[in-house]
């Protein structure tokens, strides 16, 4: 019985080991779900870069079209300056009255409207000849932008803390948007599918998120430090639609808000007054204005990254602008020294100072490259 007990122990160690039981697969992870462009949207055609088709030279036939020149308004002296591009000779004076915020691109690219939030008008500019038009009645319009699908321009009325949608051939107004916690209202810019747009408020420190398609507003979303007094200003769309860079004056710097405009992840310190965000024309540079500083900070446009700073000189105040057709100057009214710079966008030096009126704000570059214009001083895609 003792060497049977023995055999079967033996028996038993040599034994295989039973087979381990495999641990259940995980879930599988749910496939990001596709959110189809606002329709009539342009498409994108390069998901790494929303602005490819801006390039140097790309004019669309009503770019193309148009009489070179820089159009500068003037917030003081209710007046709009042209300047040839070409010898930076002021050719045009045009006394509109009222206080002149910006010269915006419609979104087809066939007329530029000066904008005069006191006087509650647009003066559309022929951009084949560089003269004004008829002045109209538009409720409040500090800012102008134009929905991606070209439906709606949105006037961006800071005073009233509304954003007004018109039909933008008739100018009939198609909804009134209330924004009561978005304090100074001033600057946006869209999600690459086009149906999200983010606002900054300057005097709220914060940003409010607007379904473009519905004309409601989304959610507030304040930010890490809520500065009111000259807070957040411009807002940019980094070219592979990852982040919103927004310019904030008080803080000195640029916030980077996430791309589906939900939190905030982190600051980028710049310069004293950090104010307009402008691309280069291949996308992979944006030009930040320190408009107190009177320099212009240069960062990747994907990673955020500064890899220059340029000095304009004393008592120098870049505020809005853009950049050349074929991408090789910067132009940037003075806001507070009535001059408009022309930077070099190889190395930064300054080409040109040019005198003009009292008190330049939001210049316009035209023609500018791309197939549509979001708005403000040309942000085109």
């Amino acid at each position: 019985m003792l060497v049977a007990a023995l055999l079967a122990v033996v028996t038993a160690c040599a034994a295989p080991a039973p087979a381990p039981v495999p641990a259940p697969a995980p879930a599988p992870s749910p496939a990001p779900v596709a959110v189809a462009a606002l329709p009539g949207m342009p498409p994108v055609t390069d998901p790494h870069n929303v602005y490819a088709a801006a390039g140097a030279g790309a004019l669309s036939p009503e770019a193309a079209a148009a009489k070179p020149l820089v159009y500068v308004p003037h917030t003081k002296s209710g007046e709009v300056w042209t300047i040839d591009p070409a010898t930076f000779a002021v050719v045009g004076k045009y006394q509109l009255g009222g206080e002149l915020q910006h010269v915006v691109p419609s979104w087809d690219m066939k007329t530029l409207y000066a904008s005069d939030d006191t006087g509650d008008h647009l003066t559309p500019f022929d951009p084949r000849t560089g003269l004004p038009g008829k002045t109209f009645p538009v409720v409040d319009p500090y800012n102008m932008y134009f929905t991606p699908d070209g439906r709606s321009a949105i006037s961006v009325a800071e005073r009233k803390k509304q954003l007004v949608f018109y039909d933008p051939h008739t100018w009939a107004v198609q909804t009134t948007l209330n924004t009561p916690d978005c304090a100074g209202i001033d600057h946006a810019d869209f999600t690459p599918d086009g149906r999200t747009a983010v606002f900054t408020c300057e005097f709220a420190g914060r940003v409010a998120v607007v379904d473009v398609a519905e004309h409601t507003l989304l959610r507030m979303i304040d930010l890490p430090t809520r500065n009111t007094e000259m807070g957040p200003q411009d807002i940019k769309l980094a070219p592979d639609g990852s982040v919103f860079y927004i310019a904030d004056s008080d803080q000195n710097g640029v916030w980077v808000l996430d791309g589906a405009a939900t939190k905030v992840l982190r600051e980028i310190p710049t310069g004293h007054g950090a104010h307009g965000l402008y691309l280069s024309r291949d996308a992979t540079k944006l030009y930040v204005t320190n408009r107190h500083a009177g320099t212009v900070s240069v960062l990747d446009a994907y990673t955020g990254a500064i890899t220059a700073t340029w000095t304009i000189g004393d008592g120098a105040s870049p505020d809005m602008g853009n950049v050349s057709a074929d991408g090789t100057q910067l132009w940037l009214s003075g806001r507070y020294d009535r001059a408009v710079y022309v930077l070099s966008t190889a190395d930064g030096h300054l080409i040109k100072q040019i005198p003009v009126g009292n008190g330049p704000h939001g210049l316009c570059v035209w023609p500018q490259p791309g197939r549509y214009s979001l708005g403000h001083t040309g942000i085109t895609r």
